[in-house]
């Protein structure tokens, strides 16, 4: 066998660090991923492959996907290329098994690093000697950025959802980073809602990235009954918070590190909530469990936002701050929610600008508030809609602090926010791509 082809094989099976041990070049290996990414033999094996955020979006991203179990054996990693400076790095990557609603898959995880800036890569799963087609990943730069912001995308059927998030990925090609705002699926167990969800975002997910938010639907079961969000956890290796709670009548600590993160992008630094405390109390049947995260989360949150150096400060939750009135129903009166009256003086203190929310399924721009009332010195709050097929016609009595709502009765929508060290623009489309609300910070 001849030098070149034996360096041909043997790049395929070894890490960038082991290169120059096996006297291979990086052009050797370079010509090996170009022929197998192109013929993409992984690609019938792997599902759902996905970019999560990291902390800092400018060095490191997290590339996720799964197999059915004991697919992959050998060595699998993710090969990145720099697509300018041809250069390649390989980051292994671990599974773990996770069962499901019935059915099991392993779940891998690669967490990218030591990235540059403001560069296109492109990457690929290889597990031993084949490797999927190439997907793109671009590195903050730092400066401007634009972002697509979807509500709850719960759906009985996830065609709309589906239409709605691959029209606005091709209405804004620009847009590196998504977020979805809670309640991605309506059954936080059943797989079938997590498969059509991800196969909604083909070509989205796998070459943005993403920053999920969890909602009370991902704490459901099968039964309709709340349980710990394992799908939720198992399929987003988000940034963590080394959270750890008093759990019941042992005293033993139960982990939450991932209930809750934060991340920078840009000039901004998001802060993404946990709001499922009551889901958390009737799982446990102890008041206190919810307490002791509402304490541990502010705590956090505090430290969070005092470290920040970035220009934007974003809070995004699912649940919402105000109460709102409903038709037929005179005992609920509008007004500010509890998790409101906690929150927003806190917001207001720590020099939030935007707040971000959910779980209504309805579009409502509030303005700027400031102690419980229309006043500019305090952060905009923004209730995002809904981008699934689950509406609720005709519930919602309009909020005195409501400055636009949506056009009625109500479809779904999307956000886009533009971002720069100047100025911050949120704008509200129907899935037509009609702009329905605009606003400037």
């Amino acid at each position: 066998m001849n030098i070149t082809r034996r360096c041909f094989l043997k790049g395929l099976i070894l890490s960038a660090g082991s290169l120059a041990a096996a006297g291979c070049g990086t052009a050797t290996i370079k010509s090996a991923a170009d022929k197998l990414s192109a013929l993409g033999t992984l690609d019938n094996a792997i599902e759902f492959p996905r970019q999560i955020v990291s902390a800092d979006n400018s060095t490191g991203r997290t590339i996720m996907w799964q197999t059915k179990p004991g697919a992959f054996t050998g060595d699998v990693s993710v090969l990145l290329r720099d697509v300018h400076s041809r250069q390649e790095q390989r980051f292994p990557a671990r599974a773990e098994r996770f069962t499901d609603d019935g059915e099991t898959h392993d779940i891998y995880t690669s967490v990218i690093s030591g990235l540059r800036p403001d560069s296109q890569y492109e990457y690929a799963i290889f597990h031993n000697s084949d490797g999927s087609r190439l997907r793109s990943l671009i590195t903050d730069g730092g400066r401007s950025f634009e972002c697509l912001i979807f509500p709850d995308s719960q759906s009985s059927d996830y065609s709309d959802w589906e239409r709605l998030a691959q029209d606005a990925a091709k209405r804004h090609p620009q847009a590196n980073l998504f977020i979805n705002m809670g309640d991605l699926v309506d059954n936080g167990e059943q797989c079938s809602h997590w498969k059509a969800w991800f196969s909604s975002l083909n070509g989205i997910i796998d070459s943005r990235a993403f920053a999920p938010v969890m909602g009370n639907h991902e704490m459901y079961d099968v039964n309709w009954k709340v349980r710990h969000p394992q799908a939720y956890l198992a399929n987003f290796s988000i940034p963590g918070n080394d959270s750890r709670i008093k759990y019941g009548s042992n005293n033993d600590r139960k982990d939450f590190d991932r209930w809750y993160y934060s991340f920078d992008y840009g000039d901004a630094h998001f802060v993404v909530l946990n709001t499922q405390q009551q889901e958390l109390i009737s799982l446990t049947d102890d008041e206190a469990v919810g307490e002791n995260l509402y304490r541990r989360q502010e705590e956090w949150l505090k430290a969070d936002l005092s470290a920040t150096g970035k220009r934007w400060k974003i809070i995004m939750m699912h649940r919402d701050v105000l109460r709102y009135g409903i038709h037929k129903r005179p005992e609920r009166q509008p007004g500010i929610d509890e998790l409101g009256k906690r929150l927003m003086p806190l917001f207001e203190n720590y020099g939030v600008h935007l707040v971000l929310t959910a779980h209504l399924h309805t579009y409502r721009n509030r303005g700027r508030i400031y102690d419980f009332a229309h006043d500019d010195k305090g952060p905009l709050y923004v209730l995002t809609g809904v981008a699934g097929n689950v509406r609720y016609p005709g519930l919602w009595i309009d909020h005195q602090l409501d400055k636009v709502i949506a056009p009625q009765p109500e479809t779904d929508n999307y956000l886009t926010m533009k971002v720069s060290k100047d100025s911050l623009t949120l704008q509200c489309f129907l899935p037509d791509g009609t702009v329905i609300d605009k606003i400037m910070l």
